[in-house]
């Protein structure tokens, strides 16, 4: 009979805790440590390739990325990446260490109690950092934004002419004057650390749009605006996350990995649901959010949309068409029944997960 080795590697930047288990034996046969750096490879694909069977290969998703997935995987052994959130843990463990996780992780891979989650490319994961580090440098505009309107704040100035961060905004800016001397001098830095980031900003938005011309992505991204509030960096931005969306079975499959589903505590005759799980990408919720907004509005075809859906096949423009039917009224008769807007617009959210499932079944990248 073939042997089966079950092995779990606790990953962390200082070393790897590896277990092992042979077969169907209790307790792991072998536990040992090593030290991540080239020579902790070889010696890792020297054990791998002593043991006399088929190897399989678990380690937890985190900070230190998928190399070791895809060193093992080139080398010709089964590894995957186990969802952290996902991994099933015992009410009353009050001890943890690497050891233990790496023999809970070989044993659960053994018992098929592990959700795995797909690997990017390298392709893609570049492209996943450049779209999230756009995402943390607009963060960091909004937040120097907010900086400088407090400190005027404190000091009696506010803008009252119209809104604010316009052209006629940063004119008056430019021109207070603060009383202290050192107060004076923190505002210089703020303006001109505001100013650095919205030009870092838009170097990023330049390479997000370099990246979106790729011949391979061009029928994906097209496809996916010509949905109202997908735009070139949120159809980048799941195209990044995500991927091709063939992989999800269905579209509640999709909306659970992106956590927008409501929680369930149900027993026996009893159901209650709560707020969404938030479990999954928090990342590409947040894109989701943003663009439910738009179905707010009145549903009306501007000169945009129309020539984003001018040369699209039929079925993926009937797919648009039917969302902004649907997610209007969805968010009208939400808000109708005195629902607050920020609940009503993660509902949305939530469906036009699915009209992105369903163009994803038709273009792909």
């Amino acid at each position: 009979m073939k042997i089966i080795y079950w092995i779990g590697i606790d990953d962390h930047a200082d070393k790897w805790t590896v277990a092992q288990y042979r077969g169907e034996e209790p307790q792991p046969s072998k536990e040992f440590e090593l030290v991540p750096d080239e020579k902790g490879y070889r010696r890792l694909l020297g054990y791998l390739k002593g043991l006399e069977g088929e190897v399989r290969v678990v380690y937890e998703a985190g900070p230190c990325g998928y190399e070791l997935y895809r060193r093992l995987t080139r080398a010709g052994y089964k590894c995957q990446v186990a969802a952290p959130a996902l991994t099933p843990r015992k009410p009353g463990e009050r001890v943890k260490t690497n050891r233990r996780d790496a023999a809970k992780l070989a044993r659960y891979l053994r018992s098929n109690d592990l959700t795995f989650i797909v690997v990017p490319d390298q392709d893609r994961e570049s492209l996943r950092d450049l779209v999230r580090s756009r995402q943390s440098v607009q963060k960091d505009v909004g937040r120097m934004r907010k900086q400088i309107i407090h400190l005027l704040l404190r000091y009696g100035h506010r803008y009252r002419e119209g809104q604010a961060w316009t052209q006629r905004f940063w004119a008056w800016l430019k021109k207070v004057q603060l009383e202290g001397v050192h107060s004076r001098f923190v505002l210089t830095e703020m303006i001109g650390e505001l100013e650095h980031r919205i030009s870092q900003l838009e170097r990023y938005d330049e390479q997000v749009e370099l990246a979106s011309q790729k011949p391979e992505y061009q029928p994906y991204l097209a496809a996916q605006r010509t949905l109202r509030g997908i735009n070139t960096l949120s159809a980048m931005t799941i195209l990044s996350e995500l991927g091709d969306l063939r992989r999800f079975a269905t579209a509640p499959k999709l909306m659970a990995a992106v956590g927008v589903v409501p929680s369930e505590y149900s027993t026996s005759d009893k159901t209650n649901r709560f707020s969404i799980t938030k479990t999954g990408n928090a990342h590409l919720r947040h894109v989701m959010v943003e663009a439910a907004w738009q179905y707010q509005r009145r549903q009306l075809l501007g000169r945009t949309i129309k020539a984003r859906r001018k040369d699209q096949p039929k079925a993926i423009v009937e797919i648009a068409e039917k969302c902004d039917k649907r997610l209007h009224t969805r968010f009208y008769r939400l808000t109708s029944r005195n629902k607050k807007s920020t609940v009503a617009v993660v509902a949305v959210a939530r469906e036009l997960l699915g009209f992105i499932w369903a163009i994803g079944q038709i273009a792909h990248p």
